[in-house]
């Protein structure tokens, strides 16, 4: 079935947003068990998987438009938040072919690439555009050869350039960040970028977690699934722009935590860069506000439990904690105390009404 697109989306001042059914049910819900603690939880990023985000190397659903309308609504206000590091030039070329090739092959009645040589025509149906350029020349776009094809994808990207047994963030967009900013941490080692979150560092997560993305291999991508919490469907949720967002957290009430509270899920892809041989990392962002997510039961359920007996330094960096307790009493309400099957897959296809 083609993607209905929904371009009157938007993600700031008045929040015009929403799930239809089919989004909701290919939900990255991120817990596969009643309880949470953070794990390096990567896996291979093949095809399918447990969720329709799962099925493609970078996912297009109904909110593409939109979201790369917003994107170029922050980049305007803000031309920093992309910003790539000189030496990184080849990376950038790198991943303007891997989107290109892979939009086009995943997604053919919307995308397409034609090559010459080094003569290439790109062709966005959705966005309307068609773009002659030659592979290699930056003065044949629009702009940067990075720039121009994130501004084509939903979610933020870093490129991390591999040495001295490290990764650096050294380059990258963040328009959709959840309280983290590239300009900070453009420089940073993945040690480094990580530093303030709470036990996982205790628990040796990072040190594990960088040694496989240290090892992954061109051609076999990986994933992980991380989390937190927003009010409003807003994708920058910038620090720069604190002031903005920050606020909304005292904002909830028992009546409006169900329609104004969202799951925020990242969808974090890895993949190694053949000339470059940087880490393409990429930070797709998904939205579900509660209404949504606990018209799946089983979902419904699980949310309240982990969120029941979430460790408070977790619930502190995630920025629960003002609302915390309205959260686990709004929730409890769709727990039934029935034991629910391993996994994140919703397991139902039609959602009650």
């Amino acid at each position: 079935m083609a993607t209905v697109f929904k371009p009157d989306e938007t993600f700031r001042d008045d929040y015009r947003y929403g799930n239809s059914d089919s989004a909701i049910l290919r939900f990255p819900f991120p817990f596969g068990e009643d309880g949470y603690m953070y794990g390096v939880n990567i896996e291979p990023h093949s095809r399918p998987g447990s969720s329709g985000a799962f099925a493609v190397a970078f996912d297009v659903d109904e909110h593409y438009v939109s979201e790369c309308a917003e994107r170029a609504t922050a980049l305007a206000l803000e031309p920093g938040r992309c910003l790539v590091l000189p030496h990184m030039r080849e990376a950038e070329w790198d991943t303007l072919e891997l989107i290109m090739e892979s939009l086009a092959a995943d997604y053919p009645d919307q995308f397409a690439l034609e090559r010459q040589g080094d003569d290439w025509t790109w062709t966005n149906r959705p966005l309307g555009l068609h773009q002659r350029f030659r592979f290699g020349d930056a003065t044949t776009l629009p702009h940067p050869p990075f720039e121009y094809i994130v501004r084509q994808a939903q979610g933020d990207f870093t490129l991390q350039d591999q040495r001295d047994g490290t990764l650096y963030i050294d380059g990258g967009i963040a328009t959709t960040p959840a309280d983290w900013s590239l300009a900070f941490d453009v420089g940073m080692t993945f040690h480094e970028w990580h530093g303030p979150v709470p036990l996982a560092h205790q628990a040796g997560v990072f040190d594990r977690a960088l040694q496989y993305l240290m090892r992954v291999r061109y051609g076999h991508p990986a994933r992980r699934l991380n989390w937190t919490m927003t009010i409003n469907p807003r994708l920058d949720t910038s620090p720069e722009n604190y002031p903005l967002w920050g606020p909304d957290r005292a904002s909830l009430t028992a009546q409006t935590i169900g329609s104004r509270l969202f799951l925020r899920v990242e969808l974090q892809s890895f993949f190694r860069l053949p000339r470059s041989n940087a880490l393409l990392f990429g930070i797709r962002t998904y939205l579900a506000s509660l209404d949504e997510l606990t018209r799946v039961p089983k979902w419904g359920r699980r949310l309240h439990r982990v969120m029941r007996d979430l460790h408070p330094d977790i619930a502190e960096y995630k920025g629960l904690s003002r609302y915390h307790d309205l959260l686990v009493a709004h929730l409890a309400a769709y727990d039934d105390g029935r034991p629910t099957e391993p996994g994140i897959a919703p397991d139902i296809n039609v959602l009650a009404g």
